[in-house]
């Protein structure tokens, strides 16, 4: 049993009538930005925990979840990733994953909150250890206008880490931001976008994939994974291709990459394909 002094941080999902707690230790960073209010707690069990607007973003113990299963089945995707962006992902946990492959040439980040980046520094370093990579350009800027500012079929992989469809994240999950994504992808390219939870919101994950599929994708797939931090404890990444079709690495590729991964391998990336939601070729 916990000592009484300990308090609780607690995310209601009421639509749902469900929550989840943890034990805090202590209030680490509480800053309010132009954009949203951001929280850093010190945990009993899970690290540290960042919450924006009351909505929990990560912790330390399984962040490694969602950025590998968010990174490495579309960089796997693509036959040879060179330029990755990223719209969204403050934390950083993203760009490290990216950067584990050798094949990327560039990573461009782009973030509208500078403070999710510097507290993510301070309270995640571990997520930040690739920012003074060469290969790595940090903006802190408008992720929509970054995309249509884009010159067409100038990225390899498009990464939508963002928060829920709501404050500065909605315009992410719009049909013309899909749009942008397309035209801003080679051949060949690929789109993946963080898609909340197979269990508590098919209707955003149908929406998803719809934007996508009009936008001119030729394929698409819903790759489910356990996020034990999210509404429901499973979460998702929905990929998109332009101009092919979505499938695994080869044994020898993946071998090849040499990758350090917690969760994500070949393996994994098969079962997600198998069993995911929605895979639709057109």
């Amino acid at each position: 049993m916990l000592p009484a002094q300990h308090d609780w941080f607690s995310e209601f999902y009421q639509s749902e009538g469900v929550a989840i707690s943890w034990t805090v230790e202590s209030h680490l960073a509480h800053e309010i930005t132009d954009y949203q209010t951001i929280d850093v707690y010190q945990t009993t069990h899970w690290g540290n925990l960042m919450v924006i607007d009351g909505f929990v973003m990560l912790t330390s113990r399984d962040n490694f979840l969602y950025h590998e299963m968010l990174t490495h089945p579309a960089l796997f995707s693509h036959p040879n990733p060179k330029r990755v962006l990223i719209i969204g992902g403050g934390d950083c946990g993203t760009l490290k994953e990216v950067l584990a492959h050798e094949s990327v040439e560039q990573c461009t980040q782009v973030e509208i909150d500078e403070q999710v980046t510097r507290l993510a520094e301070k309270f995640f370093p571990e997520l930040c250890e690739r920012n003074d990579d060469p290969r790595a350009k940090l903006l802190f800027d408008d992720g929509l206008a970054h995309i249509k500012s884009l010159e067409p079929g100038s990225v390899d992989v498009i990464i939508i880490d963002s928060t829920d469809p709501i404050g500065p994240a909605e315009g992410l999950f719009g049909p013309e931001f899909v749009k942008d994504c397309y035209a801003a992808l080679g051949p060949g390219g690929i789109m993946v976008q963080q898609s909340e939870s197979p269990l508590l919101h098919q209707a955003l994950i149908a929406g998803i994939t719809k934007n996508m599929r009009e936008a001119g994708f030729d394929e698409t797939a819903t790759l489910g994974f356990p996020q034990p931090c999210y509404p429901s404890g499973w979460w998702s990444a929905t990929m998109a291709v332009k101009e092919g079709g979505l499938a695994p690495p080869s044994e020898a590729r993946f071998t090849l990459a040499k990758l350090t991964t917690r969760y994500y391998n070949r393996e994994v990336h098969i079962g997600a394909l198998a069993t995911q939601l929605g895979r639709v070729a057109r």
